[in-house]
């Protein structure tokens, strides 16, 4: 595979590391490899990434990368989501190809989850 001038890996701020990295692991399944108490990388199928210790967080409101997942059941990943400590900032809505809603995980980064159902 070439990965030349392809995203590779992202990072995002973690208010609170442990409470990001099991919210991650039940709703996603990542697996996560720590490096110190600040620092936590992360690996899923298609991505890689880390979550760094930082009081700020990541969100559109505040001109942020939006990082969008798929899902088969747009309503059954809410509920998984809501389940694990998520909060649901923007409902399920329509847009043109589909439909998404908008959460943050326990640091309060925001996330969205889309379906083309």
């Amino acid at each position: 595979m070439n990965n030349q001038e392809k995203i590779t890996y992202i990072e995002l701020p973690a208010i609170d590391i442990p409470a990001t990295k099991k919210f991650f692991e039940e709703v996603f399944n990542w697996t996560f490899s720590d490096y110190g108490d600040e620092y936590t990388a992360f690996s899923e199928e298609r991505l890689e990434g880390g979550f760094y210790q930082s009081d700020k967080k990541s969100s559109t409101e505040n001109g942020a990368t939006l990082i969008i997942f798929y899902s088969d059941d747009l309503e059954a990943s809410e509920r998984k989501i809501r389940k694990a400590g998520g909060r649901i900032i923007k409902p399920i809505f329509s847009f043109p190809g589909g439909r998404r809603f908008h959460f943050t995980e326990p640091s309060g980064n925001e996330l969205s989850v889309w379906s083309d159902k």
